[in-house]
């Protein structure tokens, strides 16, 4: 891999990542942009406990554009875009519209492909691998910025998630805090160590191993499965056998085979309900150790997959409970989702 970093006209940082060890990254950004100016804010929630990031300026970002207008395809005459060359692997770029900033952290997005009309199940084994080395440089570099306490990778797949560009692309947020997702399991955690003296991670991929029903994949570095309290119709967790903080931690092994069993992944999800179905919209998530807890070594790197359609034609909704009191109510068993997962496998 080459990476090759640049500034764009107002300033922000771009990287290129290529596969080639004599790619050339010379194009400059010629467009007349002012420097970016952002009214990010984190408030506290004294009720809650947690964090609200208010970014008003984001009420002007690029919202569905036109194919041709599109933002994150590469550049050519007459028509500059976010990248100034005229092809690219996969590029990072700091976000235009960030909700976070500054102080407040950081936010960036990644190009998986200069192929406007692909999706990530569509990348080649080399090209995912690509794209798993720029989100483990990614996490490095963040990791050294005094604003960030937590590296964030994730894609949202799909209008119905609320994505505004077609373009394949997911996003990395540097947040200044530990979000309260992860303080949850890091509070089970501490509380399965004390109890019983083991690792929770551990004990929860055991299970499921020793359960069966819930497997979806089962490779030499990885373990895909539908965890037994999922909380969306399908939902998959995919851990690396040998447990890992983030992603920097990552084995050869784990790094070769990571890109097979994730695009098998991908590609079943778009199989999930039949033929003739439109693509399953989806959320893919990177979930790795906050920076400044005590035992980072006691966590566990996982990725959660899960889409918010429950049928053919049919999209789970956050209302009044899971919204409301945020208690998850599932349509789907998962042993049904798992069952379902196994079937779509390519042949």
């Amino acid at each position: 891999m080459k990476k090759t970093a640049t500034r764009l006209a107002d300033g922000r940082e771009l990287i290129y990542y290529d596969a080639r060890d004599d790619a050339v990254r010379d194009a400059v950004d010629p467009r007349p942009l002012d420097p970016v100016a952002t009214s990010s804010e984190i408030r506290h929630d004294r009720l809650l406990g947690d964090n609200v990031a208010v970014a008003s300026h984001r009420q002007g970002r690029t919202y569905h554009p036109p194919a041709d207008e599109c933002p994150l395809c590469p550049s050519r005459e007459g028509r500059h875009s976010e990248i100034p060359a005229a092809d690219y692997d996969v590029v990072v770029f700091e976000n235009r519209f960030p909700s976070l900033a500054g102080d407040s952290g950081r936010c960036e997005v990644v190009c998986f492909t200069s192929d406007h009309n692909a999706s990530f199940a569509d990348l080649t084994v080399e090209q995912a691998a690509l794209v798993l080395e720029a989100w483990t440089d990614r996490t490095a570099e963040l990791a050294d910025l005094p604003s960030v306490e937590q590296v964030f990778c994730f894609e949202n797949r799909g209008k119905e998630i609320g994505v505004t560009l077609g373009h394949p692309h997911g996003q990395i947020y540097g947040y200044p805090f530990t979000t309260p997702r992860t303080q949850l399991m890091l509070r089970s955690l501490a509380e399965h160590r004390e109890r019983t003296g083991r690792n929770l991670f551990d004990d929860v991929v055991a299970d499921e191993r020793a359960d069966g029903r819930r497997i979806v994949m089962d490779g030499e570095h990885w373990i895909a499965f539908v965890p037994y309290a999922a909380h969306w119709p399908y939902e998959v967790h995919l851990y690396p056998k040998r447990r890992v903080p983030d992603l920097r931690d990552l084995d050869e092994g784990a790094r070769t085979e990571f890109p097979q069993m994730y695009l098998e992944l991908l590609k079943r999800f778009d199989r999930i309900f039949g033929q003739g179905e439109p693509p399953t919209p989806y959320i893919a998530a990177w979930h790795q150790a906050p920076f400044s807890i005590a035992d980072r070594g006691e966590f566990a790197l996982h990725l959660e997959l899960f889409t918010i359609r429950r049928t053919s034609g049919k999209l789970k909704f956050l209302a009044g409970s899971e919204s409301g009191m945020n208690v998850f109510i599932n349509d789907v068993p998962p042993e049904a989702a798992a069952e379902r997962l196994r079937e779509v496998a390519s042949k």
